[in-house]
């Protein structure tokens, strides 16, 4: 490794880092500087790992820099436009490698811009999504029956009388499924006007607030903020500041957070070593002291809003977000720190949020959280979607997702998340799809004794999952085969063993008697 004091590392550059992978073994990822600083007469780099995901970022010193690869970006004339705005960077600059004996430094360039789609793989002990293929929604008769090449009561069959697996989008067009052959891969239609169930597991996250204007005008500066619609960040107004964690440490309650992405939390507290919050207001004080005082004055116990579930210790409280607006806007800046991809919009008025909590004899400890609009032209019944980190992997984020579809069914609306989802979120619903189709499917029972029959449009209307959901996760399983003409469904007992084990661990539930919850008609009521 040579020594970094032959030349200066600037914003933009990038290199080979240390770092320990979930075996703790070392390894030399490919790393972009994102910004410099001297702590105590020692010099600190701040690195976004290519191709891994944000929360990973860190700051390391000089030494886990492997300068003999060091590579500069190059240096441009004049700094091209995009969208025809002066001062845009394009996407992805080229870069040239500069020899460490040779290249003299070039000063400070301009950071470079993170490539849209960039890849985010999962944190430790989670393996990554596999690819979604394009996914298709139900519309001529075709007939389906099933012939099961394992189990006979586990093949079924579609019905004529319905509508078949075959896909139409949403400029008019129609396609058909395409069985899958070995060796083949199907390329997915990502047309602007085609809008995919599949999720991208490496664009955005399931999550925050609110509300970019996805109705830009065509010069790229925002209009004025549209009141619903989705919250994905399109990402054209990134700058460096936003790329980088802010905030060291969070203390909510009993726990101790760190933070994976940036917060907009006033300027003044980032510099703080811990952040602290009311862990049932949610309110940000800038130390222990003033926390212990306002918890003499904070009379909240639970979130605000109306509790409409409960079961032993989990509650689910309704939260609307123009009645309680200073805790939605708080419940967005902590939920910002986990979640990327989306815009934090001041505006909580268009959304419900619906927080799960713990009970113990201090009160109710929030767990999770999801949010959804009031009214929403997609059927989206989620925007925003969390499971704080000291309650994650314990079943807690597909609770929250069964609760939604169950909100969904006393609806008698089908639903979908708001797309594209994170990688840890398309997890958790991929997931929980399967297991909701297979528990129906492994219940039908035969019929006169035939195989049983059951079409895409019932599994869509028992579960209130979106038919193209339905769809998407009948070929992820890879359950869907052409078989003389017809679209059959076949359970294997891989399949089977592994659902069942699946289930034995899935020990939290919604129990729907538990819930208490009357729909709203929003239309009807002027500015919610």
């Amino acid at each position: 490794m040579a020594d970094n004091s032959s030349v200066e590392i600037v914003e933009g550059c990038r290199l080979p880092v240390l770092r320990k992978n979930q075996e703790h073994e070392d390894e030399w990822p490919l790393a972009e500087i994102l910004s410099v600083k001297e702590v105590s007469s020692r010099k600190l780099f701040y690195v976004h790992y290519i191709d891994f995901n944000k929360r990973l970022d860190e700051w390391v010193t000089a030494d886990r820099l492997d300068m003999k690869k060091l590579q500069f970006p190059k240096k441009e004339a004049k700094t091209p436009t995009k969208n025809g705005l002066p001062g845009s960077r394009p996407s992805s600059p080229e870069r040239e490698v500069v020899s460490i004996s040779t290249a003299p430094s070039r000063g400070k360039t301009l950071p470079t811009p993170k490539r849209k789609g960039e890849p985010a793989p999962l944190v430790s002990q989670v393996s990554p999504a596999p690819p979604v293929p394009s996914i298709p929604s139900v519309v001529e008769p075709i007939p389906a029956p099933v012939f099961p090449p394992v189990r006979e009561t586990n093949t079924f069959k579609a019905r004529e009388d319905h509508e078949p697996l075959s896909s139409v989008t949403t400029n008019g067009t129609v396609r058909r499924i395409v069985p899958s052959q070995p060796g083949r891969k199907r390329k997915a239609n990502c047309g602007p006007n085609d809008e995919q169930v599949a999720a991208k597991v490496h664009e955005s996250n399931v999550g925050i607030v609110h509300n970019q204007d996805s109705q830009d005008s065509s010069d790229g500066i925002p209009t004025a903020p549209r009141m619903t619609g989705s919250l994905v960040s399109d990402r054209s107004h990134d700058d460096i500041i936003t790329r980088m964690k802010n905030i060291e440490c969070i203390e909510l309650g009993r726990h101790r957070l760190k933070p994976w992405y940036f917060s907009p939390y006033p300027q003044e507290l980032t510099s703080l070593p811990i952040l602290y919050l009311c862990e049932f207001c949610l309110k940000y004080l800038k130390s222990l002291k003033c926390l212990q005082r306002h918890l003499t004055k904070c009379n909240l116990r639970h979130p605000p809003g109306n509790e409409i579930y409960r079961k032993g210790t989990i509650s689910f409280f309704e939260i609307d977000g123009r009645k309680n607006k200073s805790y939605s806007q708080n419940l967005c800046l902590l939920a910002k720190c986990f979640l990327d991809h989306k815009t934090l919009y001041y505006d909580t008025d268009p959304f419900l949020f619906y927080v799960m909590t713990e009970y113990d004899s201090k009160g109710f400890h929030i767990v999770g959280y999801f949010s959804k609009e009031k009214e929403s032209t997609e059927d989206y019944n989620v925007a925003c979607i969390l499971t704080l980190p000291p309650y994650q992997r314990r079943g807690y984020g597909k609770l929250l997702i069964e609760f939604s579809y169950e909100l969904s069914k006393v609806e008698g609306k089908t639903g979908t998340p708001e797309k594209p989802l994170s990688d840890l979120g398309l997890l958790s619903y991929r997931s929980y799809w399967s297991q909701t189709i297979l528990e129906i499917l492994m219940d039908l029972k035969p019929d006169n004794g035939e195989r049983p029959q059951i079409t895409i449009n019932e599994i869509s209307e028992i579960t209130s999952v979106k038919k193209e959901d339905v769809i998407s996760t009948l070929q992820y399983l890879n359950l869907i085969n052409y078989y003389k003409g017809q679209y059959i469904l076949t359970l294997s007992e891989e399949i089977v063993d592994g659902h069942e084990r699946a289930m034995q661990k899935r020990h939290l539930r919604i129990d729907p008697k538990c819930l208490h919850f009357t729909p709203k008609d929003w239309s009807k009521r002027g500015k919610w």
